[in-house]
């Protein structure tokens, strides 16, 4: 199994890690494509193969009256366009088995959530779309555990899958990276550190889930030199004043600078 295996993946040949980035969820088809227009402009120069995410909807929310997105149907046809666009791979989460075929007609990778990725049901309708799956470790698994999630989509036909690292509870308002779980888990998938959710700090008194962006690179450098085939990263323009995540969100402007420093770690460790 390779991350390469990724359709319409560009830059392959470079033996580079993997970008997953986007906006936490998609807010507009104008702030879609600014941000993938940016981001796709700057993995062509750094030679760093490019998948653009957004959620379509954003069904974990602590209070009713969080945003949950645009519209379904409106929000994948934007990510639709965004892929063929700049001929980029793109990449939404799914949270009910029947979102498995309706959100495969528009991208090219699913995601299941950390929260759902021991439900059946929802991984064996995904492996059976054929799409590239994406599963994010529960923050309440072991990276030990990771390998049945994986087997579930293999049992379904479709072996084309990588794991996303995202940090493990730590008490009940925040959350810790294990790094011994990269390679535990390449075991078993392509790994993704998903630098921005890993960073978050949940259950706020609030209902409003808090983050540390100041320590965004320097797990995304440790996650690098740990092994991990892929790094996820979520980014807006401005992200105090993004509609979901903004706490834990990597301003945009900020993203090529970062992306410089990875490429330059993950060349001096090959």
């Amino acid at each position: 199994m390779s991350l390469y295996n990724i359709p319409k993946l560009k830059n392959t040949s470079e033996n580079n890690f993997v970008l997953i980035a986007g906006p936490c969820a998609i807010e507009s088809e104008q702030m879609a494509f600014d941000i993938a227009g940016t981001i796709n402009e700057i993995t062509t120069r750094l030679k760093i193969p490019y998948v653009f995410k957004g959620s379509f909807k954003k069904a974990n929310r602590s209070r009713v009256d969080s945003f949950t997105g645009i519209g379904d149907e409106k929000a994948l046809t934007i990510l639709q366009k965004v892929g063929n666009e700049f001929n980029l791979p793109t990449t939404t989460d799914i949270h009910e088995p029947h979102h498995a075929v309706l959100a495969s007609k528009y991208v090219d990778v699913l995601q299941i959530p950390a929260f759902l990725v021991r439900q059946t049901d929802l991984l064996v309708e995904a492996g059976k779309t054929g799409k590239f799956i994406t599963l994010k470790k529960g923050q309440f698994l072991s990276p030990e555990s990771m390998q049945f999630a994986v087997q579930k989509i293999i049992d379904s036909g479709n072996e084309n899958t990588a794991i996303i690292e995202r940090g493990t509870t730590f008490g009940y308002q925040d959350l810790v990276v294990d790094f011994r779980g990269i390679p535990t888990m390449r075991n078993y998938s392509p790994v993704i550190l998903d630098v921005t959710h890993s960073l978050q700090q949940p259950n706020q008194n609030s209902g409003v889930t808090g983050g540390r962006p100041d320590m965004i690179e320097t797990l995304a450098k440790a996650g690098i030199v740990t092994g991990a085939d892929g790094i996820f990263i979520e980014t807006h323009p401005n992200p105090s004043e993004a509609k979901s995540d903004g706490a834990n969100m990597l301003q945009l402007d900020k993203l090529e600078n970062l992306l410089e420093k990875l490429v330059r770690v993950r060349q001096s460790i090959l």
